[in-house]
């Protein structure tokens, strides 16, 4: 199998590792200034209640306990499931100001699930919905260091601006359970279209020689790892380099990365990641795997300069998806904290 890499303008034609080339992405003079105004018109349609509820100072410890495996549990902030039609109108929109068309229709897949676990499967509580997800504002909008995050079980999108710059846009996570809808009135859905089968096909094309350079171990590790407060279990790269990978493998691994990086931004914000992205030695990044490309639970990272990417299967759950996605140096705005 070859993907054809040009149709979303992520490779020009012929081009090599090293030589990536940005197609044509939309124009947003500010998607900064546009968060601030949607961050501010949120707020400002909440009760002086419902707004203590939805913000916490930048320096809040809350900030950097992000959770999206919370089950039925609502996460820190205000819920959708407890405002108005208005206000989760201007919180949509403000979850919008952060996403591509293709993001947010993959967020709402992710919220709908909540739905799904609900009603064909009886998992978790009975009032678990598709709007217990909270939308948390630490800081003043526009002013200074802030950032926000909509969060909820299977979904983290953390963002942090200085003043109307965007200045980090990880950890996210768009995870799943189930991944595909088997029956109901949503059968047929597919929450995670291509991560799971993507990292199948590049570990299944490799040499047995790269595999043996992937392999981390022979089993899942059953979740990912770099979980809030444990970034620190990945620790040095593993995995086989993509330098020693054949560049019909590097194509299908950079468009994995982009999956997970950029293909959710808006398209200003696109450009940005593609940027940083180059900014690491992307010849140098690894992929590393554990598991069975063919059946059962699975689990590979992708490990380079500037991100970290993982994907899990739980252990004999295989329709059940965890994903995060890292930037070490810059998550939640690192490197402009003091």
């Amino acid at each position: 199998m070859r993907l054809d890499l040009t149709r979303r303008g992520v490779l020009g034609a012929g081009a090599a590792l090293g030589v990536l080339a940005l197609g044509a992405r939309p124009a947003f003079a500010k998607p900064g200034a546009d968060m601030v105004a949607r961050a501010q018109g949120f707020l400002g349609g909440l009760s002086e209640g419902a707004r203590a509820e939805a913000t916490r100072g930048f320096d809040d410890p809350l900030r950097l306990r992000w959770d999206y495996m919370t089950g039925s549990r609502v996460s820190p902030g205000l819920p959708l499931e407890r405002m108005s039609e208005v206000q989760k109108g201007a919180a949509l929109d403000l979850l919008r100001s952060g996403l591509s068309e293709d993001g947010f229709a993959k967020a709402e897949r992710v919220m709908l699930l909540q739905d799904v676990l609900r009603d064909e499967i009886g998992k978790g509580t009975a009032d678990r919905n598709r709007e217990r997800f909270s939308v948390i504002v630490f800081g003043t909008p526009g002013e200074g260091l802030w950032g926000w995050r909509f969060e909820g079980h299977h979904l983290t999108l953390n963002y942090t601006l200085a003043g109307d710059q965007i200045v980090s846009v990880t950890p996210s996570s768009f995870s799943s359970d189930p991944n595909t809808v088997a029956s109901g009135p949503h059968e047929g859905t597919v929450a995670l279209q291509e991560e799971e089968n993507y990292g199948r096909i590049i570990f299944g094309a490799m040499t047995d020689k790269a595999r043996g350079h992937a392999l981390l171990q022979e089993q899942s590790f059953g979740n990912v790892l770099a979980l809030a407060g444990k970034e620190s279990r990945i620790g040095a790269r593993r995995g086989v380099p993509f330098a020693d990978l054949a560049q019909a493998e590097v194509d299908f691994l950079m468009e994995l990365v982009d999956i997970y990086s950029s293909y959710h931004l808006p398209g200003a914000l696109q450009g940005d990641m593609w940027g940083r992205l180059r900014e690491g030695d992307l010849a140098a990044a690894r992929f590393g795997w554990a598991g069975d490309e063919k059946k059962g639970s699975i689990y590979y990272r992708i490990h380079g300069d500037t991100f970290l990417i993982e994907f899990a299967t739980l252990r004999n759950q295989p329709q059940h998806h965890h994903t995060i996605r890292h930037d070490f140096e810059r998550n939640l705005g690192a490197h402009v904290v003091g």
